[in-house]
């Protein structure tokens, strides 16, 4: 028995039970957290990874189950029950009002009171914001508007907001899918500093360099269930990957290369945009997939708006299929592109909407061009990309929002699907999604590359660029800073050009 199983856990969930609407998220799930400890959380989209930190922070109540908290029995019934307690989350999908300030975001509902009853002390929100700003090497105004924060940005937003609640119990989910490298080596210092104070933390990640370089404990799940618990000795990354899906998965999304490529998809000649891009010019063919690298923050994300319609192009020239592309999304939609983007909740998504009513959106004028629309057909299609993606739903009629987020993730590519896309702009496709679903997403590009379309791919993850693509722009400072061969390609080189020049 080694030493900290010795030691009285600090909170205990036993028996944990949840059950929504066709699907048992959560069934019979016990967990421990031991002080100081960071207990990984593995598991594919769809586990109850989620589903189970919902139920410990009071956003679900549990159907069955306990909670003890340092040997005694406790309820968590809502967040203040959680807050009692000392637990922080910071989820995936953030939690910050676009139109407050980031020290008004640190400090929602606990600001600072001012002298005079019912004011609050605006110099000291601020100041200390900027020393816990500060902590994370982050070099913003506390001022800032959180809707003029990049993706990184937000995220570091949301840790500094766990940190100033003095959590002794902190979830962390995926924090690190839309950081940088210098980012999350930042993090990974606060992380332990925090466990070095006694600080707890539950961390869920897909990035098993993560979860070995972490992780004093790992806990797996899959299908609602824990299937087993591990020091960071007894498993090896393919066996803890083995537990999570049932199945052996290939990790590397290697494709064999050397098919035909066809006409010219996408052309940009000398673009600058309104949001963060000058002078950019690349050229996409129909059957390959051509890579988009580059740090956070570089512009990546804003060649694919711009080529998209959602950013208005200033300077230059777009074509689509040798068409000029001048209008927002629909004309990219009828020109045949379809943008898979990195925000799928808010960008992707009609949360409120069904999963039929998700897969059709793009493609209504397409499956109806009489403009009557037919519900027999409608079931037919959706049924059709359900089946063909292995989405994880009970039906067609289930709401979006209560997928997981790989599956989630796959509606937004289905969507494309039944529009009939030749073009396919990927935008952090793997973001948040476990190693079954990212295996499955990159045969899926892979398919529709082999069928003759054209993927510009967007990834922070150089190893699925390196794998994956057939050549590669790197982005630096809103302007493409190179393009590198695939026999040319290795980290080092993309990361040379993706560099600033300091």
């Amino acid at each position: 028995m080694n030493a900290m199983t010795q030691v009285r856990p600090l909170l205990e969930m036993r028996g944990i039970c949840k059950t929504f609407p066709g699907v048992k998220a959560l069934d019979d799930v016990s967990f421990e957290i031991h002080p100081g400890e960071v207990h990984m959380l593995l598991g594919e989209n769809g586990a109850g990874k989620s589903s189970l930190m919902k139920v410990l922070c009071g956003v679900y109540v549990a159907d069955a189950g306990e909670f003890h908290h340092q040997g005694e029995r406790v309820e968590v019934a809502g967040p203040a029950d959680t807050m009692r307690l000392g637990i922080a989350v910071i989820f995936q999908e953030f939690s910050l009002v676009p139109y407050l300030d980031i020290a008004q975001n640190i400090f929602l509902g606990r600001e600072p009171r001012g002298r005079v009853p019912g004011s609050v002390d605006h110099a000291r929100m601020h100041a200390e914001a900027r020393r816990l700003l500060d902590t994370l090497g982050m070099d913003l105004s506390t001022h800032t508007p959180v809707h003029r924060l990049g993706v990184a940005q937000q995220q570091m937003v949301e840790i500094a907001k766990a940190l100033s609640q003095k959590a002794r119990i902190l979830v962390l989910d995926e924090p690190t899918a839309a950081l940088s490298e210098r980012e999350t080596e930042k993090l990974f210092g606060v992380i332990a500093r925090l466990k070095a104070d006694g600080v707890s933390m539950i961390y869920i990640s897909h990035r098993m360099a993560e979860v070995f370089a972490l992780g004093d404990r790992i806990t797996v799940m899959r299908d609602g269930r824990k299937v087993g618990s591990y020091l960071p000795g007894e498993a090896t990354p393919d066996e803890l990957v083995a537990r999570m899906v049932g199945r052996k998965v290939d990790m590397g999304y290697t494709r064999t290369r050397g098919g035909p490529v066809g006409e010219v998809a996408l052309e940009m000649r000398g673009v600058s945009a309104d949001h963060g891009i000058e002078d950019v010019s690349l050229q996409v063919r129909a059957g390959e997939i051509v890579g988009l690298a580059g740090l956070v923050g570089s512009g990546r994300s804003e060649v694919a708006r711009a080529v998209f319609g959602a950013d208005p192009v200033r300077q230059g020239e777009i074509r689509i299929f040798g068409k000029p592309m001048r209008g927002g999304p629909d004309k990219a939609r009828a020109l045949g592109a379809a943008l898979i983007p990195e925000s799928r909740k808010t960008e992707g998504l009609a949360l409120i909407r069904s999963v039929r009513d998700n897969l059709l959106l793009a493609g209504l004028r397409r499956a109806f061009p009489a403009h009557w629309y037919r519900s027999g057909k409608a079931a037919e299609l959706s049924t059709r990309e359900i089946g063909r993606l292995r989405i994880a739903t009970p039906n067609g009629e289930q709401l979006a929002q209560f997928l997981s987020g790989g599956n989630q993730q796959k509606i937004v590519i289905g969507k494309w699907l039944v529009a009939e896309s030749r073009l396919f702009i990927f935008d952090e496709p793997t973001r948040g999604i476990d190693v079954g679903a990212k295996a499955e997403i990159f045969a899926l590009i892979d398919g529709l590359v082999k069928q003759g379309a054209a993927v510009l791919l967007i990834s922070s993850e150089l190893p699925e660029i390196i794998n994956v693509c057939d050549r590669t722009y790197v982005m630096r400072g809103g302007r493409v800073a190179g393009e590198v061969a695939h026999e040319d390609m290795t980290e080092e080189s993309i990361l040379q050009l993706g560099m600033n020049d300091a």
